[in-house]
């Protein structure tokens, strides 16, 4: 039994939008349970994936989807660098028959957002996005900052402008996966994503708002205690409890 659930107006906001993006933190077992709940209460005509290639999302929608243990070894979940295909497995056993679209982007395609800027990498459509404004000053200290805490300061700060245009390349990368799902498939759409990529302020509902401004976006956070359950950040804010992991700074060491 979950002690956090949304409130009768959230669940009507939520399930009225077009486009509602579920955050995460990737290794907490119970975000990836709680989406899984969300999802079956959307029902969604599609669902957008952060961690899944476009070759992953043809498998996945070839698969019947009978046995979720085996599909995570057709898809080479293993190899794909994110935490154990068992913390992800409820979100595919809720999918049913869903589509599901991979919005991953390529770690050559990133490393050169990181040096020649998102929005050449990103070339046409770029605008529609925002790629081609630059960041306010602001705004880029602070996501400077936010990068270089979670790369535990091992890497110069100078270097950090890299990591956030990577990051935008990203939000917009998952961004017009999310419009073209909707455009192919019709609302509501779901996508499972990090909160970074969740966050109303600079992530995808910024992004999609601009280009799509009469899109209705709904972001939900999934934090960890401590934090506040009104997280401005997003939409709704689900507070759980920390999973147990090492400290993360030691694999930087």
């Amino acid at each position: 039994v979950f002690a956090q659930t949304l409130s009768p107006a959230q669940t009507t906001l939520m399930k009225d939008a077009q486009i509602i993006i579920l955050g995460e933190i990737h290794d907490n077992r119970e975000h990836h349970q709680r989406q899984a709940k969300l999802l079956a209460l959307i029902d969604p005509k599609a669902v957008v994936f952060e961690m899944l290639s476009a070759t992953q999302a043809e498998i996945v929608n070839a698969d019947l989807r009978k046995d979720v243990a085996k599909l995570s070894e057709r898809i080479k979940w293993d190899a794909s660098g994110w935490p154990d295909f068992k913390l992800y497995a409820p979100i595919f056993a809720a999918l049913g028959d869903r589509r599901v679209v991979g919005a991953a982007v390529p770690s050559g395609v990133i490393r050169d957002a990181f040096g020649k800027g998102a929005a050449k990498v990103f070339g046409e459509g770029a605008a529609r996005f925002g790629l081609d404004q630059d960041v306010p000053s602001s705004q880029l200290e602070a996501r400077k900052q936010m990068q270089f805490d979670a790369h535990c300061e091992t890497m110069p700060i100078t270097m950090m402008g890299g990591m956030v245009e990577a990051q935008r390349l990203r939000d917009a990368f998952f961004s017009r996966a999310a419009l073209n799902a909707y455009e192919q498939y019709g609302a509501p759409i779901v996508v499972i994503t990090g909160n970074g990529h969740a966050r109303r302020d600079w992530g995808m509902p910024a992004l999609l708002s601009k280009a799509a401004p009469k899109l209705k976006v709904y972001s939900v956070g999934f934090v960890e205690r401590p934090a506040p359950s009104d997280d401005p950040r997003f939409n709704v804010t689900i507070v759980t409890a920390p999973a147990k992991r090492s400290e993360p700074c030691d694999a930087f060491k």
